[in-house]
């Protein structure tokens, strides 16, 4: 099944081999119709119900031991209108079948994160995001949005219709609903220069405001045990398109960044003492390199080494002293640490639960080879995330509940409010909405 998470003898598993689940029934609907009657029936056998898309969250928030409705079917593009700027595509088309088809009719998304295997309602539920100084996430670039209520009604929402389901659907968690289309904000089709280079820890970090304002997207990986960090900027371009050269990109992109990384990994997971000095080359392997494409090809990269991964939002002022306290900690801690950290950023918006909630944010993401135990970094890194007022990203690993998660979401009760009116009867629930959201 490729990237997709798998069903083996009626076991789900996500795509980083840490959640499994055994629903009770499948269904995979072909419209939205069919959708609703399989909530409607499972609310006749009492079942709970799950969308699940291609089970990129590393948390148990798609699992369910009732309904999984799998939304394969409910593929494609609904309606593009230019005058509006808008496209409308059903909730199971993947990403990177959305961003080909809008490239094919000279548009694209304004922003997006950096792997386009999600579905995009999968991806715009938990809040899946790239990097931007004034664009935001995926969420935050739909302009209307369907749904499948509790009772199996549909429900429509936009700024101007049912503007409050609207502001918390976008990032709705699976709690609200099962969205089956989603309306995007596009633009034609526009071309970014990739400029991608290494730079000192110490240099990034005292830099890091003019980087962020001179820059639309800036981002930046930080190798644990090294001094080192690989920048990426991205800016629009008027051109030429000079793309990576497919051999010089295979080799940095496959060989360097999956193949060699990957058995990089595979001799870090034997013997651990190795990582520091593995590190120190991974670090310094990749060269500088500037690059022009459209946006898609420079936004995204393929995922092929398996691993898991904990992210936190925090207030992008909090960034420099987070990441000095992470890096303290890992230095005099007995940890090894085979993926670099990523660091990104989000302007403030106004949906419920985003993590860019009403503040401007910089958000720091750690990793772990999958198969490594990852508990005692992710613990010591969460420790100094949540000191920060830090917010975990809805899809990865983390150990927070709704009594903290009510205190750094100022909007939190009215999201809850909206899903005692939705979900009376919590059909959608699920240990982890338990967990995040409250009984």
């Amino acid at each position: 099944m490729g990237s997709t998470a798998s069903a083996k003898n009626g076991t789900w598993r996500n795509w980083g081999g840490n959640v499994s689940a055994r629903p009770a029934r499948e269904v995979t609907p072909a419209s939205v119709d069919e959708l609703a009657a399989a909530v409607r029936r499972a609310a006749e056998d009492g079942l709970p119900v799950k969308a699940v898309g291609t089970g990129h969250s590393f948390t148990s928030i798609a699992a369910t031991d009732g309904l999984l409705i799998r939304p394969q079917l409910l593929t494609g593009i609904r309606d593009i209108d230019r005058a509006a700027g808008t496209v409308t595509v059903e909730a199971g088309t993947p990403l990177k079948r959305l961003n080909v088809a809008l490239a094919r009719e000279g548009l694209s998304l304004t922003n997006m994160g950096d792997i386009m295997e999600q579905t995009v309602s999968g991806a715009t539920s938990t809040g899946t995001h790239g990097t931007g100084r004034d664009s935001a996430s995926i969420a935050a670039q739909i302009r209307a949005l369907e749904m499948v209520t509790a009772d199996g009604s549909v429900l429509h929402c936009s700024a101007k219709e049912n503007p409050d389901v609207f502001a918390a659907a976008r990032t709705g968690l699976g709690a609200l609903g099962v969205v089956t289309a989603l309306t995007f904000a596009v633009e034609p089709i526009f071309l970014l220069t990739a400029r991608e280079e290494p730079m000192p820890f110490d240099r990034v970090l005292a830099e890091f405001d003019e980087l962020h304002a001179e820059n639309e997207h800036f981002e930046f990986y930080w190798f644990p045990h090294t001094g080192n960090t690989n920048t990426k900027r991205n800016n629009r371009s008027a051109g030429p398109e000079r793309p990576v050269p497919p051999l010089k990109g295979w080799f940095e992109d496959e060989f360097l960044s999956n193949g060699v990384f990957q058995v990089a990994n595979w001799v870090g997971r034997a013997l651990p003492a190795a990582i520091p000095s593995i590190a120190q080359i991974s670090s310094k392997a990749l060269s500088a390199r500037t690059y022009t494409d459209i946006p898609y090809k420079v936004f995204t990269s393929p995922r092929r080494v398996r691993f898991v991964e904990m992210e936190y939002a925090v207030p992008r002022e909090a960034l420099v002293d987070t990441l000095r306290e992470l890096k303290a900690m890992v230095d005099r801690s007995p940890l090894r640490v085979s993926f670099p950290v990523e660091v990104r950023t989000a302007p403030a918006d106004d949906m419920t639960l985003s993590t860019a909630s009403g503040r401007d944010t910089a958000y720091i993401a750690v990793h772990m080879f999958r198969g490594t135990p990852y508990q005692a970094y992710f613990t010591a890194a969460e420790r100094i995330f949540t000191a920060h007022e830090g917010r975990p990203h809805w899809g990865k690993i983390h150990t927070r509940d709704a009594d903290y998660l009510s205190r750094v979401y100022p909007r939190f009760a009215e999201f809850t409010a909206l899903r005692d009116r939705l979900d009376p009867e919590r059909r959608f629930r699920n240990d982890y909405l338990r967990r995040v959201l409250g009984a």
